[in-house]
């Protein structure tokens, strides 16, 4: 799935140096407490098939991983393991052709974002992204899950520690009605997204159920104003993703979704709808 919320499997990361010294340092170190993969991976609580991947540069270490090692191979290989995770580049758990949007999210000074298929992953409580992710084909393992939740939860603290970003969010009435996850989990989104209305810098805007007129045809709409007051745009489909940079093309989105804020709900009615859906659960 990919990092932002929509449908798809995120793909491995691309290798880096830094994850692949990161691998080769686990390994030295498991090595070194005589230890082969078969008997390490139990003792950390990971597949044998993980931790190989760990130490191929293949995946990103989930955060734990140094606090577990540490019991077995000792609080030395756990001070290196915890200095060389914090070392490595961002971008656990996120698809390789989501990073450059990534990246751009991260310096914005504006992001907008429009959503049809499923509740933007800036937006989405745990117990949301945990729904998302269990409706994932090819089925994910439990370790790729956990590293897919923990990329998505820590790309929205860009929601709270970035105060000066102005995040606009419109999202579609029947996201909510869908209930992913079922009701509780619904009762949950609702409450995560009237809490996120009460922050300054964010704008949430419900589309809804029925409209004559729709801007948004066309599909999802992500858009980023950079530090140098130019914007950027971004599409996805299934396991691929679109940035465009190109001023006609940009100046499109910039317009669809200039008038589909003009077409969704105010701030007020937002509110008052969630809530309504909220008591009516």
């Amino acid at each position: 799935m990919t990092a932002d919320g929509s449908g798809g499997v995120s793909s491995e990361p691309e290798t880096s140096d830094s994850l692949k010294t990161f691998g080769a340092v686990l390994k030295a170190l498991r090595e070194e407490a005589g230890l082969t993969q078969e008997e390490f991976a139990p003792r950390v609580q990971y597949s044998v098939h993980y931790i190989a991947k760990i130490e191929q540069g293949k995946r990103f270490p989930p955060k734990s991983l140094p606090d577990r090692a540490g019991v077995v191979l000792g609080p030395v290989a756990k001070r290196v393991l915890t200095a060389g995770a914090r070392s490595l580049t961002k971008g656990a758990g996120l698809a390789s052709w989501f990073r450059k949007w990534a990246i751009i999210e991260e310096t914005a000074i504006s992001l907008y974002a429009y959503e049809c298929r499923i509740v933007p992953g800036l937006l989405q409580p745990e117990a949301y992204i945990r729904a998302a992710f269990a409706n994932s084909l090819p089925p994910l393992t439990d370790e790729q899950v956990e590293e897919q939740v923990a990329a998505r939860l820590d790309r929205q603290r860009l929601l709270v520690e970035k105060p000066n970003v102005a995040f606009s969010f419109i999202v579609e009435q029947a996201l909510v009605e869908r209930r992913t996850g079922g009701t509780a989990v619904t009762r949950v989104l609702i409450d995560h997204l009237l809490d996120l209305t009460r922050l300054r810098n964010v704008e949430i805007q419900v589309m809804p159920l029925r409209s004559r007129v729709h801007a948004g045809l066309d599909g999802p709409i992500y858009l980023a104003e950079t530090q140098a007051h130019e914007w950027i745009g971004y599409t996805e489909s299934q396991k691929s993703s679109n940035l465009i940079a190109a001023p006609a093309g940009v100046s499109a989105l910039l317009q669809r979704y200039g008038r589909m804020r003009a077409q969704a709900l105010g701030d007020d009615a937002t509110v008052s709808l969630l809530e309504q859906m909220r008591g009516a659960l």
